[in-house]
């Protein structure tokens, strides 16, 4: 398991991502599950950085880990933000077009459909969601 704790700013989300990537070569993990999981990153670690917040700065983990068979990755974000569980939202009506449709949702729902599984918790002051793609 590999962890890294930066502020959780916009300008992080490419070191965040970066770090993830350094993980995943060392298992050759294909170049469309990476692409997928660095969406996941931008859309997680870029609302951590938009909401768990606002206006302040604060930290946030990125927990990587490999296991398994077969194999995949788990990637666990944690803040100590505002409690906010991005999974409690329904999933926005796709077949509407982009003007009928209520803003926000599609970023979560692109990664609800992206990875294998996703999950959140609130504990101990934490904000816990983690992310797992089979490789």
């Amino acid at each position: 398991m590999e962890e890294l704790t930066v502020d959780a700013t916009v300008e992080n989300i490419a070191r965040v991502t970066s770090f993830v990537e350094e993980e995943l070569e060392k298992y050759d993990c294909p170049v469309k599950a990476q692409m997928q999981i660095a969406v996941a990153i931008d859309e997680l670690f870029g609302n951590i950085a938009h909401y768990a917040y606002n206006p302040d700065i604060g930290p946030a983990t990125v927990r990587v880990e490999v296991s398994g068979e077969p194999l995949a990755v788990i990637i666990t974000f944690i803040d100590n933000g505002v409690p906010y569980d991005p999974l409690a939202k329904a999933d926005p009506d796709i077949s509407l077009g982009a003007q009928e449709r209520e803003f926000g949702g599609l970023g979560i729902f692109m990664v609800k459909k992206s990875m294998d599984e996703i999950a959140y918790e609130y504990k101990d002051g934490q904000n816990i969601l983690r992310i797992k793609k089979r490789i």
